[in-house]
């Protein structure tokens, strides 16, 4: 078979374990995307309908390329069936949507980003008169989310809490409240789209069953990250067949302090005692030197199971530790490095700068900013801009025109003197109290919303977009009537269009309810691919995982920062998480890895005296340079 060649004995062992449970314990680099989807081109050559495979991953980047990967690989055997490719969140609203009517989820629900969240959470403690200084909307999202991924309730979490410390009290308070909203809105949140379909499936044996019986081949990727209710949805589905074939890296778990456990991954031959284990540890990315430094910082962790990267790749280039006296040293000296690789040509979009807190990243756009170097910041999301906010809110209300929150949003962008008064007074029956002129405003706003609300059957997600543009007056009032900053602001607009046409291969409300849904879940990571600017990425370590470069910066490799110490004692932070991050940090580079530290930090205002990284000391000093470092500054 011509599509198995080329693999190592051990991808091919994973592609052809057609039946039963699959655990495959995937290094950094070992081609684990290229087993997922030979392994489902496989299936569908055996005989497997498409439509009976599912694969699942965290982040609709992942999603995306999986499935250019598969129907690649498909190509003319391609037929109107596909595989189901998505995210976990994207499976559980595809559960809903086809089943949520039997607990009485509407067909085209809306989903709250966490802006719409913390947005809702800050009116909740606004309500219980705890000021956001007291307790943060952030803060207070968090632990909701924590416990919903364990799969408590608010109503349970409020009778447990409610006579407890001040803390937990206003947080099973707000829940409620939160819960109130979601309910007015007729939305869920991202944590709603994997509980909900839960207990749908567990409450419901007949839909269970023909769930089960519609996907009989599952894939779950990045299966270290999952969490206790990720894991239950992952069984639940897989109960029948127990065709479950799931990847993951032990050593790249990074998000326990959001809820995944790393038990799911190491207990899975426990739960499937008739599973195969297949270990691919060939690393196709990395030079010899970056496979082995990683490996020596790994093997220090005990909670992992053996696993050992090799390569026949060059030794390469020795890893770079640099020292310099403050954060604005260390940006120069990184610029500097950047811009003599700029010249030798590397391209800028081959070279990454990581950091462990985002608070590092001021200092490093700085000193790219005086050295002339271009770059990209991720975190700043393409979804979360206010114009694009804009937009997604007219389309929503199209989609349902009783959403309070999308009206009050869309009413006044662009303003049209329709205030939240006026807007309260509809909503509360009292339309006869409304002035002459106020009026003639709301029906003038009400016939655009009718308009858009009839478009939704008949268009494409991308024609939808530029008409909601062209109806809303975003158009007039961005691009022939706003500032020069406003036109900006409209080829935002105006690139949500591009983005949309992802979903263009079918019109109606399907299409545009799919795109509403991947905008809201869109993850640091999708904003690589909303046509932003080049140059070189800045981003939090947390946020490159998956990625791959040739070049990384890793900056603020001090102690208590890499690896972090919270402000509290020494067990806010886990140092084998910690040393699990670094070992990301250091995988996704290809060719060139640096490490910088400062010795002098300023934090929150004060300088604090920095230590070089304990995790530096791992590395064997045969394989690093020191530039500008003495060897003795660090192996002491």
């Amino acid at each position: 078979m011509k599509y198995l060649e080329g693999l190592n004995d051990a991808q091919r062992r994973a592609v052809l374990a057609v039946d039963g449970p699959v655990s495959v314990l995937a290094g950094a680099g070992s081609g684990k995307t290229r087993v997922l989807t030979t392994r489902i081109y496989h299936l569908v050559r055996e005989g497997v309908p498409p439509e009976e495979i599912l694969a699942v991953t965290f982040t609709n980047k992942a999603a995306r390329e999986m499935r250019a990967r598969v129907r690649a690989m498909l190509g003319e055997e391609d037929t109107a069936a596909v595989p189901l490719i998505a995210t976990f969140h994207g499976l559980g609203r595809e559960l809903l949507e086809s089943y949520g009517t039997a607990i009485g989820i509407p067909r085209f629900f809306s989903v709250y980003d966490r802006d719409d969240s913390e947005k809702a959470i800050a009116a909740a403690l606004k309500a219980l008169d705890v000021s956001t200084k007291e307790l943060s909307p952030r803060a207070v999202l968090g632990r909701i989310s924590r416990h919903k991924g364990e799969g408590v309730h608010a109503r349970e979490f409020y009778e447990k809490h409610a006579h407890g410390s001040f803390g937990a009290r206003v947080v099973a308070e707000a829940w409620l409240r939160y819960e109130t909203t979601l309910k007015e809105e007729k939305a869920l949140d991202f944590d709603d789209l994997i509980a909900v379909p839960l207990r749908l499936l567990e409450e419901h044996a007949d839909i269970r069953e023909r769930a089960q019986n519609r996907w009989r081949y599952i894939h779950i990727d990045e299966y270290q990250d999952t969490n206790a209710l990720q894991g239950r949805l992952a069984d639940l589905l897989a109960q029948r067949h127990r065709n479950l074939f799931v990847v993951g890296d032990i050593d790249q778990t990074i998000y326990t302090w959001r809820g995944a456990t790393i038990e799911n991954l190491l207990e899975f031959d426990t739960a499937y005692p008739e599973a195969q284990t297949i270990i691919l540890e060939h690393n196709y990315r990395s030079t010899k030197n970056l496979v082995d430094a990683a490996n020596a910082v790994i093997e220090k962790n005990k909670n992992r199971k053996k696993k050992y990267s090799t390569t026949e790749n060059a030794s390469g280039e020795p890893i770079v530790i640099h020292s310099a006296l403050g954060a604005e040293e260390e940006a120069r000296w990184i610029a500097e490095k950047i811009r003599e690789l700029l010249r030798s040509g590397t391209a800028a979009e081959e070279i990454a700068i990581l950091f462990r807190t985002n608070f590092q990243s001021r200092a490093l756009e700085e000193g790219l900013l005086k050295a002339g170097v271009p770059y990209k910041l991720l975190g700043t999301r393409f979804f979360a801009r206010k114009e694009v906010k804009d937009a997604l809110a007219w389309m929503r209300l199209a989609m349902d025109t009783t959403r309070e929150v999308d009206k009050i949003r869309a009413a006044a962008a662009p303003p049209r003197g329709i205030g939240k008064v006026t807007l309260g007074k509809l909503a509360a029956g009292q339309r006869s109290e409304l002035r002459s002129g106020e009026l003639a405003k709301v029906e003038q706003f009400e016939h655009i919303v009718t308009e858009l609300a009839r478009a939704t059957d008949a268009l494409v997600p991308s024609e939808f977009v530029k008409l909601v543009i062209e109806k809303s007056g975003l158009r007039r009032a961005l691009l022939e009537e706003g500032s020069e900053e406003d036109r900006e602001r409209f080829e935002n607009i105006e690139e949500l269009a591009s983005v949309a046409a992802r979903h263009d291969s079918a019109s109606g409300k399907g299409s545009i309810s799919a795109f509403l849904a991947e905008a809201a879940l869109a993850s640091d990571q999708d904003e690589m691919d909303q046509g932003e600017k080049t140059g070189v990425t800045l981003m939090t370590v947390h946020a490159a995982k998956g990625l791959e470069f040739d070049t990384v910066f890793v900056s603020g490799m001090e102690e208590g920062l890499f690896p972090h110490q919270g402000m509290g004692s020494e067990n806010d932070r886990d140092e084998e998480e910690e040393r699990r991050l670094f070992y990301v940090a250091m995988t996704r580079a290809k060719t060139r890895l640096f490490l910088t530290f400062a010795r002098v930090r300023k934090i929150y205002g004060s300088d604090y005296a920095a230590e070089p990284s304990s995790f530096l000391s791992d590395i064997d000093p045969s394989l690093v340079a020191y530039d500008g470092t003495e060897g003795n500054d660090i192996f002491i």
